[in-house]
């Protein structure tokens, strides 16, 4: 992934432009003296309808932090059976999150990733293996799919190969959870990425070892909303990131599914959401809301981190800040998302910004991880896809 400085930016596919700044803003309040630029004014009474606005802007929050509230904003609704779910019980909440096991993804899940993956080696291999092996070990019949391929890259031709895997895949619509196995090629050094991305694809198979039995139920159902994982390769430039040495997997995966035919109209369109994950495993993350299209759906990931704060069922607490920030990102990153985005595929992209300091770096390793932020990222994310799904 890359990260665009500031100011001039490149330009983004038709329909991505920045979020809004999310929250609630701020209601002005003269100070008592003269606004500046202004000629005086003088002192006026108090304003009695002032705390009334505050309420109202914080119960807007609210209503717009609930999936299908922003009904007037730009992007799709969601599918009428996800609209107003109420949320889960607090007993239900604790019940489902027993189903995670902080050990399995550690230790059986994470740490097999924990070498470096390129693209067409032995490392790429181990690591697909690692992924098919667990999915096809759960009791939910996963349709399993390698996209599999040759591309010229800078350092010649280079095979790629992305694992995508799909619950009950006639549904006519599909949450995609999506992220990179691939690790960069760094000079002089062994490259593990343990944040990029070994802890995001982790996650992504202790999530379908922890809705196991649910997505078993699921798929006997003929459901018509499903779930599908994406595990993406090639997503780092073998040398300058460009459009033409960058997202090898996703760009190929993106145009193939485009041109496949589904309910839906094609394997694209049928994507309700693509939640895609990258850069997660260190302490503190700030993860900002990016498209408008997808903003109802990260206010969701907010209350559910503060509800799960609330009930003292996450390490994170206060102080500490929320992982899911309501301030405008920095800028825009240019990931695995891009080739769905510009075929109009709503995308939530949970990435820290800024990226760890340990970005690209051969300190990028387990040592420099923070289990408890992983676990509590485990949980957040287990309660919105249970959610979404309406499991």
């Amino acid at each position: 992934m890359r990260q665009v400085p500031a100011g001039p930016r490149r330009a983004r596919a038709a329909g991505s432009s920045p979020a809004p700044a999310p929250g609630p803003l701020p209601v002005p309040v003269p100070g008592p003296g003269p606004s500046r630029g202004l000629l005086p004014r003088p002192p006026r009474p108090a304003r009695p309808l002032l705390p009334l606005l505050a309420l109202l802007a914080a119960a807007a929050v609210l209503f717009l932090s609930w999936p299908g509230g922003e009904r007037g904003t730009a992007g799709p609704d969601p599918p009428k059976s996800l609209r107003d779910p109420g949320p889960p019980s607090e007993r239900a909440l604790r019940t489902l999150l027993a189903h995670l096991d902080p050990a399995r993804l550690w230790g059986s899940l994470l740490r097999p990733l924990l070498h470096e993956r390129l693209p067409g080696g032995p490392g790429s291999r181990a690591a697909r293996q690692h992924i098919v092996s667990h999915l096809r070990s759960l009791g939910a019949r996963w349709h399993l799919e390698l996209d599999t391929f040759v591309a010229p890259t800078p350092r010649g031709p280079v095979a790629f190969s992305s694992v995508v895997a799909t619950v009950a895949p006639v549904a006519s619509r599909r949450l995609a959870l999506g992220c990179h196995y691939d690790t960069k090629a760094l000079p002089g050094g062994t490259f593990v990425g343990a944040t990029d991305a070994a802890v995001p694809c982790a996650l992504l198979l202790e999530l379908a070892a922890a809705l196991d039995g649910h997505l078993r139920e699921r798929g006997e159902q003929d459901p018509a909303l499903t779930l599908q994982l994406l595990f993406l390769d090639g997503e780092e430039a073998f040398e300058a990131w460009s459009d033409s040495d960058s997202l090898y997997g996703a760009r190929h995966l993106a145009a193939k599914m485009a041109a496949r035919g589904h309910p839906a109209g094609s394997e694209v369109t049928a994507m309700s959401l693509l939640v895609l994950l990258d850069l997660l495993g260190a302490a503190r993350p700030a993860i900002h809301s990016h498209f408008p299209e997808s903003h109802r759906w990260f206010l969701r990931l907010a209350t559910i981190e503060q509800r799960l704060r609330r009930l003292g069922l996450l390490y994170s607490a206060p102080p500490e800040p929320p992982f899911f920030r309501l301030e405008p990102p920095p800028g825009p990153v240019e990931d695995d998302h891009l080739p769905f985005l510009r075929r109009g595929v709503p995308v939530l992209h949970l990435i820290p910004t800024p990226f760890p300091r340990v970005w690209h770096t051969p300190g990028d390793t387990e040592a420099n991880l923070h289990p408890p932020t992983v676990q509590d990222l485990a949980k957040v994310l287990l309660v919105f896809v249970a959610e979404f799904l309406q499991l």
